[in-house]
């Protein structure tokens, strides 16, 4: 997996990644502070190790701040995928939009269709007259 958009998807496919961007979209942070709601659950080598496939993929840079090292959400690799979506809800839209009219064209065959099979439309009788004519 070396194309950078594989790289992406792969980190985002994790909700604990997912959950840790989320949290860097407010500001940066170190581990530690990154590390806290997982603890419950998951170790702080565990969560390092989460950071290092965001770290991999782009979506996460360390810097140094004297003994802090602060986490920072770099959205770059986000807008490559933003651009690759766009490709397919241009896609898909054209598709739903094609879909609708054949829809419509159906819609207006069927009304035309039911129309013309009433039994009442051929013989130009009213429902009235028909119903009567069947009781005699």
């Amino acid at each position: 997996m070396h194309d950078t958009l594989s790289q992406t998807f792969s980190a985002l496919a994790d909700p604990t990644r997912r959950a840790i961007l989320a949290r860097l979209r407010q500001g940066e942070a170190s581990v530690t502070e990154l590390a806290e709601p997982f603890l419950g659950h998951m170790t702080l080598p565990g969560v390092t190790k989460h950071l290092k496939v965001l770290e991999k993929a782009g979506l996460v840079t360390k810097g140094r701040e004297a003994q802090w090292r602060p986490c920072r959400l770099n959205p770059d690799p986000l807008k490559d995928v933003s651009a690759w979506m766009e490709d397919y809800r241009a896609f898909m839209e054209e598709s739903l939009d094609r879909l609708g009219e054949y829809l419509k064209t159906l819609s207006g065959a069927s009304a035309h269709a039911s129309l013309n099979a009433s039994p009442n439309a051929a013989t130009g009788a009213s429902p009235r007259e028909t119903n009567d004519d069947c009781n005699s």
